[in-house]
Order: structure tokens, then C-alpha cells, then sequence
């Protein structure tokens, strides 16, 4: 482990690992660096002395510290989140009481309690798992995993049969004339659909910066019909909007969401308040919400979104802002819908000065995130860092979640245009088959120091080289205009300059000096000599 503060670069870590794989990496590694870096010294327990342990203050107070600051993590970890981890390191062995003790989780961040820890002599990992590499598409729950809506199955012909539309160019007489010659091909459906899911992996490899997604995407996990719709079926706010009204929030949900975002000018609520009655509605919701079968980002996109994880470094925000974007698009609509509601009404909450304090010993930001993170976040099995993972990812949601829940222009743009070209697609032959050529892009290759340094080099010289060659092939310049600029030229680039003039010869032969005729500066008229003849 490289330290808590280490920053990847883009992509780092993505499409490399799987989100239970990288979990239980994240845990070996906090195992040895608990291990490597908690201070311990020498504690005095009724009247006999230890060496070489600490107390779980101690402990909470280093860990806490280092959790806040480690790339995965960030500031957003709680203190109780803290003591939680301490907890399961000790019911896995990672420490143990002073008497050797461990399997429990009693483990009171107290500092009256006089309990002592230590490291035992062995700390024991947990195997990494191994990635799983069958293929979704012949899964047969896949069906059931990504059931579209019933609203989306109502409209799906319609959403294929606009796009169509969309993609379908005007027709011209220019064309008209060779429809005799070239042959037409119709898009399908099929069509439609894996331009879809072509593309977006193309834009999540390009902004991520990585060959392949197969370990954390896999192609029969993105549901065109999700997307389209996910797209095109918005309210004003950019929310998805449900035809099927059996699978959105129940309305009291709405109403106690409403009531908490738009406080204290909650319109709604017909009803008279009284004391705490903010806090009583904000648990109801928060009932709700973890009542859910599954987590807003569902089981199924887990790796993905856990990966995504190192991007969210402020010089990155840009990149992770671009892929959660994509990412959040892969959502059934009635999942996408519910967490961007909880989103901005967490968003609103956090951001509200009037609204009164929702627990007594915890920020109200802080208590939406602990609250909500495993209602946006979570492994389908139980994993000790899941709930820090999440808090990270969901603090980052709640606070661009207006830029992340825009629609991608230039998702959008790239598909209607290679729609277009496989629609007005041609061949000369007839039985020739036109196949749809994806948009390519080039990634950027790392070069070494010394590679860099070298063409920085050569490209300003190039650069130098073809001003030279202006001044010279400038034929608005005056012969003493050019000696001076390229006297000039030679002073501040004498290499390059003896390079072109390698002699005084072809220097001289370039500017020699051509007579010029030079026009009277005054015209004077003939005189007429007079005869003195009369």
C-alpha cells in the first residue's frame, strides 16, 4: 500500500478488478497498513504494565485520521464508521484483546474504558476471490435481473421507431437518380440496438481511459431500452418520468420528500408541525429507503461503480462527472428515478440553512450520507468495506448530481450519426453487404522522459525552422527589412540558422544585391527653344 493520500491516474484500477475483488484487495491492504503504521507503546492495566499496544481511542482516533485522507475513503468517513471497521478487525483477528481474545465485536470507542489491543503475531488475509468470467448472456436470470419496466415495453417501439426517424436522412433528386445503380439498406432493430451498446462502451473506454471494460461491463449488461428511455422520457427537471405509476414512490414518500427538500416552505403538508416533526418525517423516508429489496445502483452494476471510485480526485472531477453520467443511464428508468429524487433531496437538505438539526450528535450532511449510502451502494454479499466505499461515491453523487443526471449531448449526437451513415450506407455492387464501421478513437501511449524531452525538442525546432523559411519567402520584406530579421534570427538560433545557410555563399546568393532602377523624383518638361528668326 503506497500510502493513504496516493492518487491514480484516470482508469486507474478500472476494468482490472471487479468490485468484490477490489474490496477484499482494499482490506488486505488496511490490514497491513493498520498493522505497519498504528502506534503502540506501553499501557498500565490494573497494576500490571504492557508493551507494544493501545487502546480502541487510540486506535479510532489514528484510523479515523488516515481513513478521511485515503483515495478510496475520503473525508466524508465517520468516526462510528471507524469504530465499525475496528470491530471486524477484531472478529476476524486482525487484533485481539491483551489476553488474546478475539471473534467478538465488543469494541467501545470509550475513553473511560481501560481495554487493551494488540497485533497478533500472524494477521490473516482473506483470499482474493476469483473474477467471475461466465458469460451474462446465457445466464437465464438474466431476464429477470434486467426486467424492463412495463412502461418501457410500451414505448419501446415507438423509442426504436423515432430514432429511426431521427437517423433517417432527406431524400434529394441527387439520390433518386441512383437508386438505380446503388442499393439501400434498411436499419432494424438489432441495429438500433448495438450501435447503442457499441458506442457507450466506446465513450466509457475513451473518457476512462482503458482497452477493455470486461471485467467490470459486459455487453449484455447494457439494456439499450434502459437508455432510450432513461433519455427521452424527462420532466423539465431532467427526472425520469414513469408511465407505470405502480413503479414509482409511493405518494406519502413523495409528499415527506418534498416536505424535507422544500423546508420550511413545505406546501404540501396540510397538517400542523410540531416539535420534531422534521426529524419523524426524514426517518419515515429514510425507512422507505432502506427497506428497498436491493440498492438504487442495483447488485448488478456494483464492480462498475466501485471502480469508478479512484476517479473521484478533485483534478479528475471532470473525467468521473463524464462516466457516472453514462453510468447512471444504465439504470432501469424506476431505479435512475429514485435515486436522482433522493439525490437532490439530499442535495437541498444539506444545502439549507433553515433546516433545523436532524440528530443530535451528528451534521445533518453527514447523516444523510451514513444514512443513505447502503441504499445506493452495497454488494449483493456482505463486504466489510462496503459502507465506506459507498459513503465516498455518494457524497461525490449528492454534490454533481445535477450535472451527473444531465443527458450526454455527445452520447446521444454519436449514435444519431452513425445511425445516419448506416442508414444512407451504399454499395455499388448488389449483393455487396455494407457492415457498420464504428467510430474509432486513438488512446494517448505513455512515452519516458527522455522520449519526451526528445520531441519537445525536435517539434520547436520544426517550429523555428518553418519561421526561418517565412522570412525568408516573404516577399513584402525589403532586402534591408530581411538582413535584419534574419540577423536577428542568427543571434537568438545560430544552429538552425547554419543549417539553412551553411555558407556565407548561399547567403550572399539569396540576398544579393540587384540594381534598382530608381524613378526622378521630379519631372521636369522639355524646354522650348524660341528661333530668333523672325
Amino acid at each position: 500500500m503506497a500510502g493513504p493520500g496516493a492518487e491514480p491516474g484516470p482508469g486507474a484500477g478500472l476494468g482490472a478488478e471487479p468490485g468484490p475483488y477490489r474490496a477484499t484487495r482494499l482490506w488486505n491492504e488496511l490490514t497491513r497498513y493498520f498493522r505497519a503504521g498504528m502506534p503502540l507503546r506501553r499501557h498500565r492495566q490494573r497494576l500490571r504494565s504492557h508493551g507494544r499496544c493501545f487502546t480502541a481511542a487510540e486506535a479510532a482516533d489514528w484510523l479515523h485520521r488516515e481513513l478521511r485522507a485515503h483515495r478510496s475513503f475520503g473525508p466524508d468517513v465517520s468516526r462510528q464508521q471507524t469504530v465499525q471497521l475496528l470491530r471486524k478487525f477484531l472478529k476476524n483477528h486482525i487484533i485481539e484483546d491483551i489476553r488474546g481474545s478475539w471473534g467478538h465485536e465488543r469494541l467501545e470507542d470509550n475513553g473511560d474504558n481501560d481495554a487493551l489491543y494488540r497485533f497478533p503475531p500472524t494477521s490473516p488475509v482473506k483470499p482474493l476471490p476469483s473474477p467471475p468470467r461466465e458469460n451474462l448472456e446465457n445466464s437465464g436470470d438474466k431476464g429477470k435481473l434486467f426486467k424492463l419496466p412495463s412502461s418501457a415495453k410500451k414505448k419501446k417501439q415507438g423509442i426504436l421507431q423515432s430514432l429511426e426517424n431521427l437517423a433517417r436522412p432527406k431524400a434529394d433528386g441527387t439520390e433518386e437518380k441512383k437508386e438505380d445503380t446503388l442499393q439501400r439498406r434498411e436499419i432494424s432493430q438489432e441495429d438500433v440496438q448495438e450501435t447503442w451498446r457499441n458506442i457507450i462502451q466506446i465513450h466509457l473506454q475513451t473518457i476512462l481511459g482503458v482497452p477493455s471494460l470486461e471485467e467490470v461491463l459486459q455487453p449484455a449488461q447494457i439494456i439499450p431500452e434502459f437508455v432510450m428511455y432513461n433519455m427521452s422520457n424527462t420532466s423539465k427537471h431532467g427526472v425520469v418520468i414513469l408511465q407505470d405509476k405502480a413503479e414509482d414512490l409511493p405518494h406519502w414518500v413523495l409528499s415527506a420528500m418534498k416536505c424535507l427538500a422544500h423546508w420550511p416552505r413545505n406546501n404540501d403538508m396540510s397538517q400542523a408541525t410540531y416539535s420534531g416533526f422534521e426529524r419523524d418525517v426524514f426517518r419515515t423516508v429514510a425507512d422507505y429507503f432502506l427497506s428497498l429489496p436491493e440498492p438504487l445502483l442495483t447488485f448488478e452494476y456494483y464492480d462498475l461503480f466501485v471502480n469508478i471510485l479512484d476517479l473521484l480526485q478533485p483534478h479528475l472531477e471532470r473525467i468521473a462527472v463524464e462516466a457516472l453520467q453514462i453510468c447512471c443511464l444504465l439504470l432501469p428508468p424506476a431505479q435512475r428515478r429514485k435515486l436522482q429524487l433522493l439525490l437532490r433531496m439530499m442535495a437541498r437538505i444539506s444545502g439549507n440553512v433553515d433546516m433545523p438539526r436532524l440528530h443530535d450528535a451528528m451534521g445533518t450532511r453527514t447523516l444523510l450520507i451514513q444514512t443513505f449510502s447502503r441504499c445506493v451502494l452495497r454488494c449483493a454479499e456482505e463486504e466489510e468495506l462496503d459502507e465506506l466505499l459507498s459513503t465516498h461515491l455518494v457524497s461525490f453523487l449528492m454534490d454533481h448530481q445535477q450535472e451527473i443526471f444531465q443527458v450526454p449531448a455527445q452520447l446521444q449526437a454519436a449514435v444519431q450519426g452513425h445511425l445516419q451513415s448506416l442508414k444512407v450506407a451504399q454499395c455499388k455492387q448488389e449483393k455487396e453487404e455494407i457492415c457498420a464501421i464504428l467510430p474509432t478513437y486513438s488512446y494517448c501511449k505513455q512515452i519516458t522522459p527522455q522520449e519526451f524531452e526528445e520531441q519537445k525538442v525536435s517539434t520547436s525546432q520544426a517550429a523555428v525552422a518553418e519561421l526561418l523559411e517565412n522570412i525568408i519567402k516573404d516577399k513584402n520584406l525589403s532586402v534591408k527589412d530581411k538582413k535584419k530579421k534574419l540577423k536577428q534570427f542568427q543571434k537568438e538560433y545560430p544552429h538552425i540558422y547554419s543549417s539553412r545557410f551553411p555558407s556565407t555563399a548561399s547567403e550572399a546568393l539569396l540576398l544579393e544585391n540587384k540594381p534598382t532602377i530608381k524613378q526622378p523624383m521630379l519631372s521636369l518638361r522639355k524646354a522650348k527653344f524660341h528661333s530668333l528668326r523672325y
